[in-house]
């Protein structure tokens, strides 16, 4: 089990991971609970576009343990569409949708688009103070002026900082390095973003998305780095939550294992159990006596 931190990937079932990661032969109903019997925390982009049914969500709440959290967007009508204006029914009716999920529910993250500007600041800290205090949030803004060091940037970070709402820390350094001859690393750069890496701690628990380089020999001194200061962040009595991504998402379970065996040797932080593709199941053990 980990322990002072978690740690997980963009999503929970990826069909490459079939007898890589999950048990050969696995089909989509068992993907979330192998991947729960690994990783503690996902992040929940599906629900950017588009809500789950309230079944779902039980379901979901079955399939995890207590310890486990969901780390889930806002839909993007809310962040993209709205621009986070006249959108109180929409948030109520999602944190609402959310709420039998209990304690796994994690920091829900709310994630705005590239033009959202200094010039909205007001409105981000409208939305942020009207938002109900006994769940968590996260904050991800992609406009360059939250980055500059300036008077946008401080004014962002003053204002989380007093609500106690954590900065999303977005590291793509490995994604941009990586040789735009590969369609896949192509594709990710369309999605994601150029940015300077932020430390920034605004709240309890920082929220990093980690995208990989491609090649992963390529991610070695990344991740280290990283495996530094989650250390030192799980000394201050911080507990952060990593999301470990790649162009090829297939990769993405083997770079959280290396990440955490980088972070092991640094701090307590438990064990990462086997993945369910290599577990021996119980009924083939008592076969082999």
């Amino acid at each position: 089990m980990l322990r002072g931190y978690h740690l997980g990937c963009p999503v929970w079932g990826h069909k490459d991971w079939v007898g890589r990661f999950f048990a050969a032969g696995s089909q989509p109903d068992a993907f979330l609970r192998q991947y729960a019997s690994v990783f503690n925390a996902v992040e929940g982009n599906a629900t950017f576009y588009g809500l789950p049914r309230a079944t779902t969500v039980e379901r979901w709440a079955q399939d995890t343990p207590g310890t486990f959290r969901f780390c889930f967007k806002f839909p993007q009508t809310i962040t993209h569409d709205r621009r986070l204006v006249g959108a109180a029914a929409e948030t109520a009716a999602f944190l609402a949708l959310l709420r039998p999920l209990g304690p796994r529910l994690g920091p829900l993250m709310l994630q705005l688009p590239p033009g959202f500007g200094p010039d909205d600041l007001p409105q981000l800290a409208h939305f942020l103070r009207d938002l109900p205090r006994d769940l968590a949030y996260a904050v991800e803004l992609r406009h360059p002026a939250y980055f500059s060091g300036g008077d946008a940037e401080a004014g962002l970070d003053d204002l989380l900082a007093g609500l106690a709402m954590d900065r999303v820390i977005f590291d793509s350094r490995g994604l941009w390095d990586s040789d735009r001859s590969d369609p896949l690393v192509r594709a990710a750069q369309a999605r994601k973003p150029r940015l300077p890496v932020r430390l920034t701690v605004t709240g309890r628990s920082p929220v990093v998305r980690f995208v990989a380089h491609a090649h992963m020999d390529a991610n070695r001194w990344l991740l280290k780095a990283w495996a530094d200061q989650l250390a030192l962040w799980i000394g201050q009595g911080l507990e952060p939550f990593v999301f470990v991504h790649a162009p090829d998402e297939g990769l993405a379970p083997q770079l959280a294992r290396q990440l955490h065996e980088q972070l092991s040797r640094r701090v307590d932080a438990g064990l990462l159990p086997p993945w369910p593709a290599d577990a021996l199941p119980a009924v083939r053990q008592l076969g082999l006596f």
